[in-house]
């Protein structure tokens, strides 16, 4: 089912996402994804789910990444929402969700997001839920085989309490 969505998906994301191997479309391709996924979660390093549409089809992903402990309590949200997806507000609930289980249920205190420039649909989600722009990073990522710029946007948990008020997340 995810294979098949990435893989009828693959033109359209292109142009957002970094170059894959052709591996990476196949069943066998991603089941390795999830699976190092399903590590990375069992290692408190990522929390990864997929977007749902309406009647509970499966349209994409959305994982925090880079989750961090300690001091920073902080990690990256990243999705793709499938083109026949787009326009519903799939994503934005989403984001919304993953910023309750960032903060509610992982006690983060920060969230990063970052997109290329011309990805107005995506900062758009970002803004309708609370996040804010806070830098601009010159080649950030590969993004369509070459080293793209990115918007960098960030919500902070405003709940949080500062460290000298208690030994950990609320």
């Amino acid at each position: 089912m995810l294979a098949d969505l990435v893989v009828g998906n693959r033109e359209f994301l292109a142009s957002w996402e970094p170059v894959r191997p052709d591996s990476y479309f196949t069943l066998a391709g991603q089941a390795e994804v999830i699976a190092e996924s399903l590590e990375r979660y069992e290692q408190g390093l990522q929390v990864p789910r997929v977007i749902l549409d309406e009647a509970g089809a499966v349209v994409g992903r959305i994982n925090l990444n880079n989750v961090v402990r300690g001091a920073f309590q902080s990690a990256s949200v990243g999705y793709w929402l499938a083109e026949e997806a787009g326009g519903r507000g799939l994503a934005t609930a989403a984001v919304s969700e993953m910023v309750s289980v960032g903060f509610h249920d992982e006690g983060l205190h920060r969230l990063e997001a970052g997109t290329i420039p011309e990805n107005i649909r995506s900062q758009s989600v970002l803004l309708r839920n609370g996040f804010e722009q806070y830098g601009y990073a010159p080649r950030y990522l590969p993004i369509a085989g070459r080293w793209q710029d990115h918007v960098l946007f960030q919500r902070l948990n405003e709940d949080w309490a500062r460290p000298d008020e208690h030994h950990g997340p609320p």
